[in-house]
């Protein structure tokens, strides 16, 4: 017979942890200090890289900073190709308006 105890379905108790979870007015106040402009960049880095962060709060900025990332990386692509796009838009009427002139 099996005497291991099975802990699969243990409740967890989030007082006995060293960071308990967030609640909902912690992110409302995490929210709401990113509405503040300068500020919510700087605090974007704190709680994605600092030592003293909620696991929780870590994980959601380490995420949302890959995410912005790429997002910036997707910008910089459609800017390079509507850049091309008008470049070579303006090098086909340049050479029509120089063939026109002579």
């Amino acid at each position: 017979m099996d005497t291991e105890q099975n802990n699969y379905n243990q409740p967890i108790d989030y007082d006995k942890m060293a960071y308990p979870h967030m609640t909902m007015g912690d992110w409302l106040i995490t929210f709401l200090i990113l509405c503040i402009p300068c500020v919510n960049i700087v605090m974007v880095f704190i709680w994605a890289f600092g030592s003293d962060v909620n696991p929780s709060k870590k994980t959601f900025f380490q995420a949302y900073l890959i995410i912005a990332a790429v997002v910036f990386a997707f910008y910089i692509l459609m800017f390079a190709v509507g850049a091309a796009a008008g470049l070579a838009n303006y090098m086909d009427r340049a050479s029509a308006f120089i063939n026109l002139l002579g």
